[in-house]
């Protein structure tokens, strides 16, 4: 193994309460939605593409008025992400420090431009990760962006950890074995290789 790929909500760290402060900062601006998103919501809808969350949130909205209401929630989640950061599970930056050091570390997430970025610059991680890949960016499915970054680094062998069902097909769908982070959002996730119950016993695992 040369490398660890990983998801971010659920593995890395937890940014459900920042997020809805951000989105409902949001909309509180927009005429068209009366509600307000709950951390309930949005653990319903973890690792969801940006489009599919915005479809179950704000179903009673046409297409035009949703694209616009995510372009501007994502915005203002990025914008406060990177001022405030969020929960980061117990001793992150020592075990990436430790990773680092055998294995090249990169993440591939489901979300929109700028959100790894929002974790990196806030925690200022960066300099563990050699390269990072989302479908805000790509347009790729998860699974895509994996293939994507494998190719792009010259990976060999890499792993993917993560939390959810949809991290674990994505991986098997790119043909790497799948971490599944126990931890995290997702449950009865079948079809893993391998298990953790928490971010350190990665390198027990390793």
């Amino acid at each position: 193994m040369d490398s660890i790929i990983f998801d971010l909500d659920g593995t890395l760290w937890d940014s459900r309460k920042e997020v809805c402060i951000a989105w409902n900062e949001v909309l509180k601006d927009f005429d068209i939605v009366k509600k307000e998103v709950t951390v309930e919501d949005m653990t319903s809808t973890m690792g969801m593409l940006l489009v599919d969350i915005g479809r179950k949130l704000f179903s009673e909205l046409d297409d035009e008025e949703l694209n616009k209401l995510l372009d501007a929630c994502c915005h203002r989640e990025n914008e406060y992400l990177t001022k405030n950061g969020a929960k980061l599970f117990d001793n992150l930056e020592h075990i990436l420090q430790e990773l680092s050091k055998k294995y090249k570390l990169l993440i591939v997430s489901n979300c929109n431009d700028g959100y790894i970025e929002s974790f990196l610059e806030a925690h200022k991680l960066g300099k563990y990760f050699v390269d990072t890949e989302c479908p805000g960016r790509s347009r790729l499915n998860k699974a895509g962006n994996n293939k994507l970054i494998i190719e792009r680094n010259n990976l060999i062998s890499p792993i993917y950890v993560g939390d959810t069902q949809g991290d674990c097909n994505s991986a098997k769908e790119a043909g790497i074995p799948f971490v599944y982070a126990r931890y995290g959002f997702g449950k009865n996730v079948e079809g893993y290789d391998y298990v953790i119950d928490k971010i350190e016993d990665l390198l027990d695992l390793l």
